[in-house]
């Protein structure tokens, strides 16, 4: 058996990063961090324009007809770029929302009982219902999903949400407030019945590709730093308690990597689960030691590692939270043959 990417698969890896590269390099990420801008609109059609949004959509439909494997792949690269907006949501409405596809609409996503992520950019909203706990079973109860556009975003915004402060400075975090008008469950929308659970899956999965991307670039950056810095007339990658960290990095961004893909090819919500969490370990903990690698500098604001480090903390609690990916692989255990109850 093959588990080796294809060509194409290459390709479309090696063609997104070549795209982001030009169009949201440091500099442009830069530029975008002082301006204090999350969502920049000309970069958001330029990405529908490139197929983002519509990847896996039906060619009939606009789009390019790929699956979970290659939408997994493009999200790794926003991941290692940093690339900022809610570019998961957007992906996920591609189909239900006007606009999505052509990224001429920013989709943002409302979950119980969390802050939502890009409010004041978004066009419409993405409500889904309850996070589940322990393993899904097909004859779960009804799920509500509701894509809430227009007008009544608009005056969701103005008089039911507020802005709280959010440790990644190209996430802004808003928080809803009114529970009369616009509570989980009164909000208002076309009713989109059966997707909560497989948008949430899917949601969480590329939200691991993410994580993903910036483990993988985390890690590229330590081993850039430890190969050109100098102490004692010799690269501090030469030093073991640096390179136990470089290749701790390592052995975590690959462990990661065959989740993600595996999980991308099964789609199974356990396997899933697995790989949010080992991205979520992956993302976090490189970051922090390839902040210990670059020493003192990686505390400075001009360094990039503290942005890789604020992001994977947010996006650790986003759309499947440890504790309920922990109770699905827990559940599974439990049910599976030859395991105690």
């Amino acid at each position: 058996m093959d588990f080796q990417l294809s060509d194409d698969q290459r390709a479309l890896r090696s063609g997104t990063g070549d795209i982001l590269a030009g169009r949201f390099g440091r500099d442009r990420m830069r530029a975008a961090l002082d301006a204090g801008t999350a969502v920049d609109r000309g970069l958001w059609r330029e990405l529908g324009e490139a197929g983002f949004f519509a990847l896996r959509l039906p060619e009939a439909e606009g789009g390019a007809g790929l699956g979970l494997p290659e939408a997994v792949l493009l999200f790794e690269e926003a991941g290692r770029a940093l690339l900022p907006g809610p570019l998961i949501a957007t992906h996920l409405a591609a189909g239900a929302v006007k606009g999505a596809a052509e990224g001429t609409a920013v989709v943002a996503v409302l979950e119980p009982g969390r802050p939502v992520e890009h409010l004041g950019d978004a066009d419409a909203l993405l409500v889904l219902g309850p996070e589940d706990v322990g393993a899904r079973a097909p004859e779960s109860g009804p799920e509500r999903a509701y894509a809430v556009t227009g007008g009544e975003l608009r005056g969701l915004v103005g008089g039911a949400a507020e802005p709280v402060r959010s440790i990644d400075p190209f996430t802004p975090l808003w928080r809803i407030t009114a529970p009369a008008g616009a509570s989980h469950e009164r909000l208002s929308g076309e009713l989109l019945s059966g997707r909560t659970a497989r948008w949430r899956d899917e949601g969480a999965l590329l939200a691991a590709a993410e994580q993903l991307g910036s483990a993988a670039r985390t890690t590229e950056m330590a081993v850039q730093h430890a190969g050109g810095r100098e102490q004692f007339g010799a690269p501090i990658g030469s030093f073991q308690a640096v390179k136990h960290l470089c290749a701790d990095m390592l052995v975590r961004a690959e462990l990661a990597r065959c989740a993600v893909y595996a999980a991308a090819v099964t789609a199974d919500p356990v396997e899933i689960a697995g790989a949010k969490l080992l991205a979520d370990e992956a993302a976090v903990r490189n970051a922090r030691d390839c902040l210990q690698v670059h020493g003192g500098m990686g505390f400075t604001w001009e360094a990039d590692v503290h942005l890789h480090l604020k992001r994977a903390w947010l996006r650790s609690g986003r759309w499947i939270g440890a504790a309920a990916a922990e109770e699905r692989l827990a559940s599974d255990l439990r049910g599976g043959a030859g395991i105690p109850r």
